[in-house]
């Protein structure tokens, strides 16, 4: 009897540890069910990630929107001045004299504008805010801005550019600096002078503003 006591007894013991493997069986594979908790918590993490990374984005969009205002609300701000008779007749003696003059830059970029141009202007403009920048951080950023909007073959405001003019800008956005765009810049401005600025003189827009200029200043 004693034996067989001790056997059943043994057997007990045994279903109860079998019993107790069971439960902890579970546990041990809620393991892998924490580590979901733990992916999810990284998904979260990653998440976060992504939203931090959106804001960034947002304030980068943001720069840069404040950036483009910058250097097109210029020159919607000289749109809105009205031009002297004086500096009508001086626009007609030479391209500088327009160009150095808000209210020229103003009505020859309104002249380009509809021969679907503008976009040169706009570079010439951003290319001048550029040159004044000696913060080296802001530099860079404004340099990739310019480059993105203007010289990119993507851009739908890419002005004309030869390949040398393009490979000097690709080796200067290596280290850019304040003079990155001086050949591009030139470049444009020459284009504009030789190309556009004879047909402005001859257009619609210049002969309108020439009818505002007294006789007697015309004639001296």
């Amino acid at each position: 009897m004693g034996s067989e006591r001790m056997e059943m007894r043994k057997r007990q013991m045994s279903v109860q540890q079998e019993s107790v493997a069971g439960t902890t069986a579970p546990a041990q594979n809620e393991q892998p069910g924490q580590g979901n908790r733990g992916s999810n918590a990284c998904c979260f993490c990653w998440c976060c990630c992504c939203s931090c990374s959106w804001n960034e984005d947002r304030e980068e969009r943001n720069r840069r929107a404040s950036y483009d205002f910058k250097a097109e609300g210029n020159a919607d701000f000289e749109e809105s001045l009205n031009p002297t008779a004086e500096e009508v007749l001086l626009w007609g003696q030479s391209f500088d004299k327009l160009m150095h003059c808000p209210t020229g830059r103003s009505a020859f970029r309104q002249f380009l504008r509809t021969e679907f141009s503008e976009e040169n202007m706009l570079f010439w403009l951003a290319c001048e805010e550029f040159s004044k920048e000696t913060n080296k951080s802001v530099i860079e950023e404004r340099a990739r801005i310019i480059y993105e909007d203007y010289v990119s073959i993507l851009s739908p405001k890419e002005v004309s550019l030869d390949s040398r003019v393009r490979e000097v800008i690709n080796r200067n956005m290596l280290e850019p600096s304040s003079h990155t765009f001086d050949d591009a810049q030139l470049q444009i401005y020459t284009l504009m002078q030789r190309d556009s600025y004879p047909r402005f003189m001859n257009s619609q827009v210049y002969k309108t503003l020439l009818k505002t200029v007294p006789e007697q200043l015309v004639e001296s």
